[in-house]
């Protein structure tokens, strides 16, 4: 089997990924992805190309590795058939995370406060100096501020207490670092808190690596990305891209809108795993980012069938076209169907 992403001379674990695809679409050897070091990838392609499967397929893969630690962030609550076995993945159904795990300096951006005028200055304050936000709202009354202002900082921080996502005993990010995949679902949850927990959970990780304190090499595999980026999370995912392989954290970023996500994800992506794209944006999007070792166009090699991908591997500077494996867990990411794929040739009388 061939091992997209490492030199042909070096070992360590593989995640099987599929099969190499010939021209003429016949399928040809197995091929793997190196997951003994942390890569930094991106899975685009348009809606049913196949894109969340894939991000599935390598939470499977990634689950069967030592030494590492898949965390699937899923913010459309397709992921949980990997609770099944044989991966036996742990879902956690709307976390919650401890608010102090944000800097104080987050907390006027998620409130959407201008953190120089009073209301936001104060919410900085607050939460510079409490350690939950049961405490933020009761240290507002005594606050050094006008009644406008305390006003205003109690309404928005009682907004942040109606989202269910901050708790003293939310997750700490260290505790997702066991060898099954941990998938948070974020389906319940509102973009803003949403972000506030994909900050919490890629700073986390990544802190945990650069202290020592978990053993494993954490792998995040963020799908629709293009919703988390630009915002709150946006230095948490910029901080895993730039530079989270050196203490050792993999990235997986995963979106139908490449054209929405930062430069720095396209180019700082050693891995770039190309379904099928047809808006233009997109396809340009992924196109400025040809590397120089590449014959021919990536609008020239675009995948046409549901399944199938594009590889561009920065590390060994080749481009492979793959068929992506089955999965061996359950597929939330399916489209349903009104008649089952079995039961289309039925005629109803």
């Amino acid at each position: 089997m061939h091992t997209i992403g490492r030199d042909s001379d070096e070992e360590g674990p593989v995640c099987r990924f599929g099969n190499y695809r010939a021209r003429d679409g016949s399928e040809g050897a197995a091929v793997g992805l190196d997951v003994n070091r942390p890569h930094a990838a991106v899975v685009v392609g348009k809606r049913g190309s196949g894109k969340s499967h894939t991000l599935g397929v390598m939470a499977e893969g990634l689950a069967r590795a030592a030494g590492v630690a898949p965390v699937v962030i899923d913010p459309m609550g397709v992921f949980g058939g990997l609770e099944a076995s044989p991966i036996d993945g742990t879902v956690h159904d709307a976390p919650s995370v401890r608010a102090d795990a944000l800097p104080p300096s987050a907390w006027p951006d998620l409130l959407g406060l201008d953190p120089t005028a009073p209301a936001g200055s104060l919410v900085w304050r607050l939460a510079a100096e409490e350690d939950s936000l049961l405490a933020m709202r009761g240290a507002v009354d005594d606050a050094d501020a006008a009644p406008e202002t305390r006003r205003a900082a109690a309404n928005h921080l009682a907004l942040a207490d109606s989202w269910g996502v901050f708790h003293p005993d939310g997750l700490d990010p260290r505790s997702l670092c066991g060898p099954a995949p941990d998938v948070l679902d974020l389906s319940g949850l509102d973009e803003t808190p949403a972000s506030a927990v994909v900050r919490v959970v890629a700073r986390g990780l990544y802190d945990a690596r650069v202290a020592d304190a978990v053993s494993r090499i954490p792998w995040v595999l963020l799908d629709e990305a293009h919703a988390f980026v630009g915002g709150l999370a946006d230095s948490a995912l910029r901080t895993l891209l730039t530079r989270g392989r050196a203490p050792g954290v993999g990235v997986v970023l995963a979106t139908q809108r490449p054209s929405a996500l930062p430069e720095v994800a396209v180019s700082q992506a050693d891995l770039r795993v190309v379904h099928r794209l047809t808006a233009g944006p997109d396809v340009s999007a992924m196109a400025a980012a040809d590397p120089t070792y590449f014959d021919e166009s990536l609008r020239a090699r675009l995948p046409r069938e549901r399944g199938c991908a594009l590889v561009v591997d920065d590390t060994t500077e080749t481009v492979h076209d793959v068929r992506v494996r089955p999965r061996e867990t359950p597929d939330g990411g399916a489209t349903p169907r009104a008649v089952p794929d079995r039961d289309r040739s039925e005629t109803i009388e």
